[in-house]
């Protein structure tokens, strides 16, 4: 019985120091926080625009959705408001000066000012709005 003792002793000392680092010590998963939440939806076809100054813009849109847009058969995903959301875009950019769209800090005001828009007039989940490729002219 002692010779049991010291054998069950060490094997139940390690056990309770595995369970003890594994619940207390050990490092915790880290979990990886998404840089963008939701689904990104490109606008198809591009966008050209007429600027001031009788300049113009060519450029591609796409919107950040918190809710994911519905997939047709056969086709890629659509926002059921897309046209809306697209006439919403041409109006907030019809008319401006090229250099909102080229200077950076402009271009962050007015994809906020769409942002707004958008929210004010659809009734999409729009949270961001990106201009991946632009082109003036």
């Amino acid at each position: 019985m002692n010779k049991k003792i010291m054998i069950a002793g060490p094997v139940l000392l390690l056990v309770v120091a595995g369970v003890g680092y594994k619940m207390v010590l050990a490092p915790k998963p880290v979990v990886e926080k998404k840089k963008i939440e939701g689904t990104l939806v490109a606008l198809s076809p591009e966008f050209v625009i007429n600027l001031a100054g009788g300049r113009y813009a060519k450029l591609s849109v796409s919107v950040l959705s918190s809710v994911p847009p519905v997939a047709h058969e056969g086709g890629a995903a659509e926002l059921e408001q897309a046209a809306a959301i697209r006439s919403v875009i041409t109006d907030d950019l019809t008319g401006i000066a090229a250099e909102k769209l080229v200077d950076r800090t402009a271009r962050s005001a007015l994809l906020l000012q769409i942002v707004k828009d958008l929210k004010k007039s659809t009734d999409e989940h729009i949270t961001r709005v990106f201009f991946t490729d632009i082109a003036v002219q």
